[in-house]
């Protein structure tokens, strides 16, 4: 049976970037159990609580929610569990630096599968203030009404 080819998102995390500030992102393999894969496949899955830490010199996925497979028997997996996620060391010794001097966090942006294997992309996150938020709403919102008029103008539409 052939591979499949692409990338084919199964969760994206929306809420990251409202409340955080993105600046670098990593993909990342998981270590992920059976019933996992075939529940992930299923397009299931929850990135909204989850974040990144480091332990041990490794970095492990905390709150990812996958639900429990719906065939799975006496070997399913736990929703919540903490899933050990797969780098380079160069990678890892980056990411744990720039954690701990700059005071950045590692949010799961994008659960997604490529070329068959399942990765999971880490953003280096800031947190924003409250004014930061709304700051990007009213600018998202003038971008937006530009767009419209801009739109209205080449068909030649006026008001």
């Amino acid at each position: 049976m052939p591979r499949e080819k692409g990338r084919k998102v199964v969760s994206s995390n929306r809420k990251a970037y409202h409340d955080y500030a993105i600046l670098e992102t990593v993909e990342a393999g998981l270590v992920l159990t059976g019933t996992e894969v075939k529940s992930l496949r299923m397009g299931r899955a929850s990135l909204v609580d989850a974040f990144a830490q480091e332990r041990d010199g490794e970095i492990y996925l905390h709150a990812m929610h996958i639900p429990e497979y719906t065939q799975g028997t006496w070997t399913n997996h736990e929703p919540r569990r903490t899933r050990k996620l797969l780098l380079k060391h160069v990678e890892i010794v980056k990411l744990i630096s720039k954690t701990r001097e700059s005071g950045l966090t590692m949010i799961p942006v994008a659960l997604y599968f490529k070329d068959g294997w399942a990765k999971v992309e880490i953003g280096l996150a800031k947190g924003k203030k409250a004014y930061d938020k709304r700051q990007d709403l009213a600018t998202r919102d003038a971008n937006r009404e530009i767009n419209r008029e801009l739109g209205r103008r080449s068909k030649g539409i006026r008001e």
